[in-house]
Parts: C-alpha cells; sequence; structure tokens
C-alpha cells in the first residue's frame, strides 16, 4: 500500500488547501436582500398561485407567475451572453388523481440550466416551489399570497441564478421553479421522470421550502438557525445492500446525508455566523416536500428551510381568529435572513459544481488489522483525495487526511472497527466533492 506522501507535496497541499477561496465569500457578498423583497413582492402580487388557478391572466394566477418566473431567468441569461438554456417543463395531471387534483391541469415547471464546460451532464440542482395554498387545497381562487411559502424559495432560487450566473464551472447547475407541490409533488415527479429519461446525471437538489420566516410559533427567533433535513439511505437500496449495512454500518451514510454533511461543512467554514441543524429526517413528522421526488428516484436530495416554523402563516386561509391573524403574508418574511440561505446555497452549488466527480467505488479493508486501508477509483480532474472518518457516534466528518494522487492509502494506527470513513476528490482549486462512504470490501 502506498502510504508516504513527498515533502515537496506535503508543502504545496498544506498551502493550498489550508486557505479558503475568495470567490466564495464574493458569492456571499453578491446576494442581495433587496431583490429577493422585490422578487417575493411580485410572486404576492400574483394573489393567488395555486395549481389549479387561473392561467389564461397577465396579472393573476399561476399562468402569470411561472411566465414571470421564465422571464426573469431570461433577463439574467442576456446578462451573461445567454448562459441559461431556459424553458417549461410540463405534464398533464388527470383530474381525481388524488382528491386534492379537482381538474386536469397542466403542471409546469420552468428550468434554467447553467451547462457546465466540462461535465454538462452532470447537475447540481437548486428548486423552489412556484405554487400556493390556502387552509382547502382545493380552493384555487381565494387570496393565497404565499409569501414565504414559497415565494421566498423561489425567489432565492432566481437570486441564486442571478449570482452565479456571473461564473463559469465544470459542471452544470439547474435552476428550478417547480409547480404541483402543494397537490402532491406532481412537479418534482414528472421532472424526475424526465431527468431518468434524458441520463441526468444528478449530484443532487437543494429543494429550498420556506426561507423567510424567523419567528417560530414556540417563541424563539433566530435569524441565523437553519435546518437541513436528509434522509438516511436511499429507498432504492438492494436487499444485499441492506444486508451488508448490518456488518459494515451505513445506516446513516447514504447519499442524501453525505450531501447534507456537505452543506454543514462548507457552512460551518465560510459563513461561522451561521447555525446549520443536520436533521435526520427526510422531512418534517409526517410532512413531505420537493426533493422526495428525487429521492424516491435514487438520487441525492436535502431539504433546507427555516428552524423555527409558524403555522399560523402556513396553508392558512387569511384572517383574524381569537385574536390570531392567520395567513402567509408579506410581512412576515425576513428578507436578510432569506438572503442567508441563498448564500447558504449559492456556496455549496459552487462549491460542487467546481468541484471534481466523486469516486464511483470506495473500497475498505484492515479487517483484525491495526490499520484502516483504502482503495478508490481514479477520477478526473483530480489533484488528490481527502480521506474522512469519524465516530460512529459522530454526525459529521470530524477527521481528515489529504492524500495524493494515489487510488490507494492505510491509515496506520487507525483501527476500522472505531471508526466510519469515506473518500472525498479534491480538485486543483481545492474544491471537492461529496464524501463516498465505502461501497466494496478491500480482501487480499
Amino acid at each position: 500500500m502506498k502510504k508516504l506522501l513527498t515533502p515537496v507535496f506535503i508543502l504545496l497541499t498544506t498551502v493550498l488547501f489550508a486557505q479558503t477561496d475568495q470567490r466564495v465569500y464574493d458569492i456571499i457578498n453578491a446576494v442581495s436582500s433587496e431583490r429577493i423583497q422585490k422578487d417575493v413582492t411580485t410572486l404576492v402580487n400574483f394573489g393567488t398561485r395555486h395549481t389549479l388557478s387561473d392561467t389564461i391572466s397577465k396579472t393573476r394566477g399561476i399562468g402569470a407567475a411561472r411566465r414571470w418566473i421564465k422571464s426573469e431567468f431570461e433577463k439574467i441569461s442576456t446578462t451573461c451572453g445567454d448562459c441559461l438554456e431556459v424553458s417549461y417543463h410540463k405534464d398533464l395531471v388527470k383530474k381525481d388523481e388524488n382528491s386534492r387534483i379537482v381538474k386536469d391541469v397542466e403542471v409546469v415547471n420552468v428550468v434554467a440550466i447553467q451547462r457546465g464546460t466540462k461535465y454538462p451532464n452532470r447537475y447540481i440542482i437548486m428548486s423552489g416551489d412556484i405554487d400556493s395554498r390556502v387552509s382547502d387545497p382545493a380552493n384555487f381562487t381565494s387570496e393565497s399570497p404565499g409569501a414565504n411559502d414559497n415565494a421566498s424559495g423561489m425567489a432565492g432560487t432566481i437570486e441564486a441564478a442571478r449570482v452565479l450566473s456571473k461564473y463559469r464551472f465544470e459542471n452544470s447547475i439547474i435552476y428550478l421553479g417547480l409547480s404541483g407541490e402543494e397537490q402532491g409533488l406532481f412537479g418534482g415527479q414528472g421532472l424526475v421522470k424526465s431527468a431518468k429519461e434524458k441520463g441526468w446525471d444528478i449530484i443532487g437538489i437543494f429543494n429550498n421550502d420556506m426561507i423567510g420566516n424567523i419567528k417560530g410559533v414556540d417563541g424563539i427567533i433566530s435569524n441565523t438557525d437553519f435546518r437541513i433535513f436528509s434522509e438516511p439511505v436511499p429507498p432504492t437500496e438492494t436487499e444485499r445492500e441492506r444486508n451488508m449495512r448490518r456488518f459494515y454500518g451505513g445506516e446513516v451514510d447514504g447519499i442524501s446525508r453525505q450531501l447534507a454533511r456537505y452543506v454543514h461543512k462548507n457552512v460551518k467554514t465560510y459563513m461561522p455566523e451561521m447555525n446549520p441543524m443536520m436533521i435526520y429526517r427526510l422531512d418534517r413528522f409526517g410532512r413531505g416536500g420537493h426533493h422526495r421526488p428525487f429521492n424516491d428516484a435514487g438520487y441525492a436530495g436535502i431539504r433546507i428551510m427555516e428552524a423555527h416554523e409558524n403555522y399560523t402563516q402556513q396553508h392558512q386561509d387569511i384572517r383574524v381568529e381569537d385574536g390570531i391573524a392567520y395567513g402567509d403574508v408579506l410581512k412576515h418574511v425576513n428578507f436578510d435572513y432569506a438572503r442567508k440561505l441563498t448564500a447558504v446555497n449559492a456556496i455549496n452549488m459552487a462549491s460542487l459544481a467546481w468541484a471534481p466527480p466523486a469516486p464511483k467505488e470506495v473500497k475498505i479493508g484492515g479487517i483484525v488489522e491495526p490499520s484502516a486501508k483504502f482503495e478508490w477509483s481514479k477520477v478526473e480532474g483530480a489533484i488528490g483525495y481527502k480521506i474522512y472518518w469519524r465516530d460512529t457516534t459522530s454526525p459529521t466528518w470530524d477527521h481528515s487526511r489529504l492524500v495524493g494522487d494515489v487510488t490507494e492509502f492505510t491509515l496506520e494506527g487507525i483501527v476500522i472497527d472505531n471508526f466510519f470513513f469515506g473518500v472525498s476528490a479534491v480538485g486543483k482549486d481545492g474544491f471537492e466533492s461529496v464524501v463516498v462512504f465505502p461501497n466494496a470490501i478491500l480482501r487480499e
């Protein structure tokens, strides 16, 4: 096993990877709360964005809203030399598909692709939901401003496109407006089906659903806490993979969980004022969001959202009852907080879009030995690799070692039984892929 690094390599890598990248700080500083406020206000002023609402009016309903979103992406594209491929994605959902579909409806998503220079078919995705609702999910005529749920996430996605379109990346980025979320995640389901048919290689999706409220129904106020929801393992895993987990571990190390850890680590590095809370759950208790269709299909996906929800402002008719004002209206959105969570998305998309692909195969060995051994598949564009390990009860990767342009390494004195391990690929600018949990056993 190769395990020695030359002094020159150690010196170079210490200098290179001990530093952060100024471009990431520039991205954080470029995100504008004023632009987000303007966009949320515009979306609210469409009156309702219910999936079954008016599609003809130029000023009201989901049709007007999605046309405006598409036009915003097209404006952004004109400022970056037509760097965005903007289109609609449409699916017909028939009446009585479920109790919330009371008439046939065309579910229309807005898609803006910023094509990567080296890996045009590899995608990191940020999504927001276009649609809104009131207390009755089948009521598509009443005022449904949906200021926080989810004009905030949609505005954040548009703003991320404005900022990141000024850069070029090796991997592709998709800025996505999804419809039909409140009716049953139909927009995401249709898009995932199309992605499968087209053979998209999806790094992962950041689903942004409610990123603007800082005052919880429990009275807690925080403009720094936010949650990252992620499921433990993909639902598409095989029986063999499930059986392997009994012997080798990995119950909390699926691809979505690694994506969540990536975001957590990056935020701690570049935005230490923020408090990312890793929630070990697909979504809120018994509830769902638009990352789920991606998870269901075997893709990595997480939900990024506020930490302290106020249920009087979600899925509510606008009214005053027992002295409580109900409704998802503009005044409850904290635009500086929405700016921060938009920046969280933007820096992580940029980091992944600048990074090389992750190793496809990571083998681990060292059973009944004093050292853990690794082999992994070589990654084009990687100038080195990073081995991570952590206590089996730790939620985050707490230890790491950068190794050179090799495909095997031994961690001397680190016993395989006492830790969990993973490997990432590192590019020339120091950006890393998502960590890959070992997926094969190294036998000698």
